[in-house]
């Protein structure tokens, strides 16, 4: 698995390597032909996009090179998983907008809700952006997770590729283990993948 490291936590890299992912970690800034070759080369099941600073317009080689590895067909687009920054990177990189919110969301106590399971969970978050969600619908992502404080988008996925991402932070776990299962969807995502290759 291939993780672009934007400013990665170690707990998340940790919470990955104990689903018994082999993680290959690289520059935020690595292209996007070197990432597909890895995929399709079979040396890599998946890219994950790590959490990082500032502001995701800003980083704007890192979402033109998500936007290549995207723009494939849906069975050429690797499993992709995405946290906070990534979250915001993926959204940038399909054609949705972002904005920066008046106060952000920091905190260990930043109720979300999931519109899939009809769930409350309670999430770390530490963040000044977000994604503006009619932007995302127009470029086809469908929310997943609202956050209940003030309706922000709190995650998406995409409707025809494996890619879903989260803006808050699962494995801070302050429900405790409340968005665990977000890892979880992740590796079922790359051995779904493989078994039909």
């Amino acid at each position: 698995m291939l993780t672009l490291d934007c400013g990665a936590k170690q707990n998340i890299l940790r919470n990955l390597a104990d689903r018994g992912c082999e993680l290959v970690v690289v520059p935020h800034d690595t292209p996007a032909d070197d990432i597909l070759r890895m995929y399709e080369s079979g040396e890599i099941d998946g890219l994950f996009i790590s959490n990082g600073p500032g502001d995701p317009a800003a980083v704007e080689r890192t979402i033109a090179t998500l936007r290549t590895v995207l723009s494939g067909k849906p069975d050429d687009v690797p499993p992709t998983f995405g946290i906070c920054l990534g979250h915001q990177l993926l959204a940038l990189a399909v054609g949705a907008r972002t904005f920066k919110l008046k106060f952000g969301h920091r905190g260990a106590n930043q109720p979300v809700f999931n519109t899939r399971s009809g769930r409350v969970e309670i999430t770390s978050q530490n963040h000044g952006f977000a994604v503006d969600p009619a932007s995302l619908q127009g470029a086809g992502g469908e929310a997943t997770h609202v956050h209940l404080n003030d309706g922000t988008l709190a995650g998406f996925r995409l409707k025809d590729k494996p890619v879903f991402c989260v803006q808050y932070h699962p494995e801070a776990a302050p429900g405790p283990h409340d968005a665990a299962y977000l890892f979880d969807d992740f590796v079922a995502s790359m051995r779904a993948r493989k078994a039909a290759a």
